[in-house]
């Protein structure tokens, strides 16, 4: 099992745009490289919340992941807009600027939206 010091791990809300505790939580984990599976699904265990999605950048695109606290998921959307608002509300992504995710079901694209 791989283990990194310092990632990143953010809880975020789904579904609302005002009122904390509320929504569809999901946990994002950032980080550099692609993870063993027993790691992210050791990472979701400890998150204990419904989705861990895991997002790393290979090759100039992002590759996403989820995991429940018992299994690797092969779709989220929930996880999937938390992944993509991190990205945005941290900088990595210029705000407005459209993302794409490498996934297991499929490539996933997320735009923002003013309104």
């Amino acid at each position: 099992m791989r283990q990194e010091k310092g990632i990143d791990i953010f809880q975020v809300d789904a579904f609302t745009t005002d009122k904390a505790f509320s929504g569809n939580p999901s946990s994002v984990c950032l980080v550099e490289n692609p993870q063993d599976s027993l790691w992210m699904q050791a990472v979701a265990a400890e998150m204990n919340i419904s989705e861990t999605a895991f997002v790393s950048s290979v090759d100039d695109e992002f590759e996403l992941r989820w995991f429940t606290p018992t299994v690797e998921v092969d779709l989220c959307g929930h996880a999937t807009l938390s992944a993509a608002h991190v990205l945005w509300a941290q900088g990595i992504v210029k705000a407005g600027e459209k993302i794409s995710f490498k996934t297991l079901s499929a490539y996933l694209h997320a735009n923002q939206s003013s309104g």
